[in-house]
């Protein structure tokens, strides 16, 4: 009976399938030929490149801090650099991941004025990095917050730079990276701010999500009732709900297809871990470029907005490990157009439904909190006429025309779009 919901994979599915396996193969043949490289024929061809790079391409300038948060290796360093701190805690969730959590504070300001816990929470395959990897501390929303007297917490999604812990699997494991944003929902969110009340001994906090860290709010307030009461305002950047898809007509039809392609072309694993390999290789402009130009083939975002030396700093703290299931997770969703749980039904997922089988959605009309949505006119991920309907009455949202999804952190008019929208929220 099982045999019934099959379907053959279309031949097109095969081509596109073979064609991804080239260029996964091609990148590991080129990389394990660069790692064989001795370092000083390596080290004169990048010094060539980025001599020929400057000549043909561009001449380097960079401003402020950029060079600073470049080259910071991790949140503490970079915290330092702007004269903040960046206390480490530790937790561990109901199902044994160990997160790891930020609290930023500024040692030489005392506080006067308490204002109340904020915690921050990131986006796919990034870490709290991202959120003060900007080279100007007046755009810098938690350095801000800080200074606006708030306590300031930083979230880490499991199996991240910063989360690469359990209590009995191990990286190597594929049992480690079996998780997907229900697990992100029912644990690493409730558990986190369990944690973060339990060590500021207050009864709420306001949430700010942005892009995945968003999607992860939404789907734990929709199943978590007690914990609709522990969250004052949950301030949503860049949402991510149910994305359109991707922009290339050929990478959107295979993953809407079969997004079981995943799976066969990197197993039940991490997911792009040679990204860390090409960002320790590539001259760092060189690899804004190639950045620039991925995110403008499969999203289509100019990214005008965000400056040279922005990017500079921003996308050297830009990538993090996260779990092949996850973007599995929202394969399924921009598939279906739907909101719902992980499908773990692969036999069905991409032959024939039956009356007898749906998928759950996520409850997100049941949400009690106050919500406020930050998007962007520009942002091909959003869909906000769905988001619309899915929500409760009581979600409010602002929309800034000009701003595509990054802008959210990064943006050159971050202080006069964002952040007083937030300081505004948060103070109500």
């Amino acid at each position: 009976m099982v045999g019934m919901y099959r379907q053959r994979i279309p031949w097109i599915d095969y081509l596109g399938l073979f064609a991804a396996y080239i260029g996964v193969y091609a990148e590991l043949i080129i990389r394990v030929f660069i790692y064989l490289i001795p370092d000083q024929i390596r080290e004169w061809g990048r010094k060539r490149v980025i001599r020929i790079y400057h000549y043909y391409i561009s001449t380097k300038t960079t401003e402020g801090m950029t060079d600073a948060v470049q080259k910071c290796r991790n949140i503490y360093e970079i915290c330092e650099a702007f004269g903040y701190k960046a206390e480490e805690h530790l937790l561990r969730t109901e199902d044994n991941f160990v997160l790891c959590l930020h609290r930023i504070t500024h040692p030489s300001k005392k506080q006067t004025k308490k204002r109340g816990v904020v915690y921050c929470h990131h986006g796919l395959m990034t870490n709290s990095e991202l959120w003060v990897a900007v080279n100007e501390p007046e755009r810098n929303l938690p350095f801000v917050m800080v200074d606006n007297g708030y306590d300031v917490w930083l979230g880490n999604n499991r199996g991240n730079k910063y989360s690469r812990k359990h209590v009995v699997y191990k990286p190597k494991d594929e049992e480690f990276w079996n998780f997907s944003l229900d697990d992100m929902a029912m644990f690493d969110i409730p558990n986190t701010v369990d944690y973060i009340l339990h060590e500021t001994g207050e009864k709420e906090l306001s949430y700010i999500g942005f892009s995945q860290g968003t999607a992860q709010a939404f789907a734990s307030l929709s199943i978590n009732n007690s914990l609709n009461d522990k969250v004052k305002i949950f301030i949503a950047l860049a949402p991510a709900f149910t994305p359109k898809g991707f922009s290339n007509h050929l990478v959107d039809y295979l993953v809407k297809a079969n997004p079981k392609i995943m799976y066969n072309l990197f197993g039940m694993r991490c997911l792009l871990p040679s990204v860390a390999f090409w960002q320790n290789i590539c001259y760092p402009p060189i690899f804004v470029k190639i950045v620039d130009f991925f995110l403008k083939l499969l999203f289509d975002w100019d990214l005008k907005n965000i400056s040279p030396n922005q990017k500079l700093c921003g996308y050297a703290h830009l990538y993090s490990f996260s779990s092949v299931k996850s973007c599995v997770h929202w394969l399924q969703i921009i598939r279906n157009c739907t909101f719902q749980l992980y499908d773990d039904d692969l036999a069905l997922i991409t032959g024939f439904t039956s009356r007898h089988y749906q998928v759950p959605l996520f409850p997100t009309s049941n949400i009690k909190c106050p919500i406020l949505l930050l998007w962007g006119g520009k942002d091909t991920l959003i869909n906000m006429e769905y988001m619309q309907s899915a929500l409760p009455p009581q979600a409010q949202e602002i929309e800034i025309e000009h701003y595509e999804h990054l802008d959210f952190l990064w943006a050159n008019d971050l202080k006069e779009q964002v952040i007083p929208k937030v300081l505004k929220a948060l103070a109500d």
